[in-house]
């Protein structure tokens, strides 16, 4: 009977420890392996055999040429295609994510593949691509479902999809893990159990945080393009900064990055976020929160802007000693805080995949972007910065439009007489709480419902 193997191990870690090339920080293409291909293995380049005259030196030379070439043209190709997309309207941008999700996972799920063992299960792969199919439907579900509700809820044939939306997802998981279960090989217990935990990681570093990238464009254009351009330009500052004044490094992980492009591009992206800022928040194209798919700039959006975008009143402190009043958008305390993740916490996304390519000692994800390496060379930072900026706007931003009117009708309608007095009394203690009303009040209140 034969023996299962301790430890699995993936084909492509006998190479050099690579790491991947950006902006901030490069790195010796030549000394390193290549990345993943589409089948899985390693593609690495041909060897560079020793100078031996001084032709040899032009060739290296050349070669550095034509990739620098390359990268830069597919830079402008993308910031291209992202500006026409921005402005072509939401639906487009929420298609560029969908895809940019899609091809991460492929990438991050194809660096652990065993191409040798798949031949032997068959049904890896496909359940790799079950589990996004399944994902996805649910978060996507989840979005449509709470932005778009008030179309969903009076069709008849999406009613029942919206209503068991949550129900039908779970289903759809479980039988995924009943066929995973029900797979299980004598023999690759090991490396199955590998690819599941494996998938599950990717879904919820990639999938996951793409949802609230995705959520975010419904919120208003702002909070991502925002977000999206202070990563970049944080990315752009620490290696400026870094070539030009940087001594002290910073993590051994990136062994370019430095202290002093650390702080120096935290302060160049206050700048920038503070003019980028108080440039978007003019137009409602980027404010507005998305009420209409096939809007673009051209047809724009209408809607009451956030109070986060309209001027306020504040005065400085008695004890400054000036009696004089300022008017700012609060929005311009709140991309302070916006600039200092995107400048101190991000880039730890960019350590953290720096980290799992040298586990597997390979330079890039893939190589979909010609010059740049995959997708999630270029996407480390930004997956994590999209989720915080739907966290903080949600506590500290957003605005909840239900009226007075809205919850005493659904209060009178959907609950009984017991449950409405629950609520008063629940309220009563919260006021209370906030100092909105007197303890004198909260015991009357209390009494008065004791007697029913």
């Amino acid at each position: 009977m034969s023996k299962s193997r301790r430890n699995v191990r993936f084909p492509h870690r006998n190479g050099l420890e690579g790491r991947r090339l950006s902006i901030s920080d490069v790195s010796d293409a030549a000394s390193e392996p290549g990345s993943p291909t589409k089948n899985g293995s390693i593609h690495k380049p041909a060897a560079i055999p020793e100078e031996k005259s001084e032709g040899s030196g032009l060739s290296d030379y050349e070669k550095k040429k034509q990739t620098f070439i390359t990268r830069t043209i597919w830079t402008f190709v993308m910031i291209a295609g992202f500006f026409i997309a921005m402005f072509s309207g939401h639906i487009y941008i929420i298609g560029i994510i969908t895809a940019v999700q899609i091809v991460s996972f492929k990438e991050v799920i194809a660096i652990a593949n065993i191409p040798s063992k798949e031949k032997n299960l068959g049904f890896t792969k496909s359940l790799n691509w079950y589990f996004l199919a399944t994902t996805m439907y649910f978060l996507y579900g989840e979005s449509v479902i709470y932005y778009f509700k008030h179309i969903l809820l009076v069709d008849k044939v999406l009613l029942p999809l919206a209503t068991h939306h949550r129900f039908i997802s779970f289903t759809l998981y479980v039988m995924g893990f009943v066929f995973f279960v029900g797979s299980l090989k004598k023999g690759h217990y090991r490396f199955q159990f590998t690819q599941f935990a494996w998938t599950h990681m990717a879904l919820y570093l990639i999938v996951v945080q793409a949802h609230f990238v995705m959520n975010n464009i419904f919120e208003g254009m702002i909070w991502f393009f925002l977000p999206a351009s202070l990563v970049i330009t944080n990315d752009i500052f620490a290696y400026v900064c870094g070539i030009t004044f940087g001594r002290t490094q910073l993590i051994k992980l990136s062994p370019k990055k430095t202290v002093e492009g650390f702080i120096g591009a935290w302060i160049c992206t206050i700048i920038f976020g503070y003019f980028m800022t108080n440039m978007l928040m003019r137009y409602k194209y980027f404010v507005c929160p998305v009420n209409d798919l096939g809007s673009n700039v051209l047809t724009g959006l209408e809607c009451v802007p956030n109070p986060v975008f309209v001027p306020h009143a504040y005065r400085l402190p008695s004890w400054t000693g000036v009696d004089k009043t300022f008017y700012v958008e609060p929005m311009q305390f709140h991309i302070l805080v916006f600039a200092t993740f995107a400048s101190l916490i991000a880039p730890f996304g960019g350590f953290f995949a720096s980290g799992l390519k040298r586990t597997f000692k390979i330079k890039d994800f893939g190589e979909s972007i010609p010059g740049h390496g995959g997708i999630t060379d270029r996407m480390d930072c930004q997956f994590i910065m999209g989720f915080f900026a739907y966290m903080y706007f949600h506590s500290f931003i957003a605005t909840h439009k239900a009226t007075v009117g809205d919850i005493i009708e659904n209060a009178i309608t959907g609950l009984t007489v017991d449950e409405q007095l629950e609520v008063v009394r629940g309220l009563s203690k919260y006021l209370f709480n906030q100092g909105a009303v007197s303890e004198g009040i909260l015991e009357c209140i209390s009494t008065e419902l004791k007697r029913r």
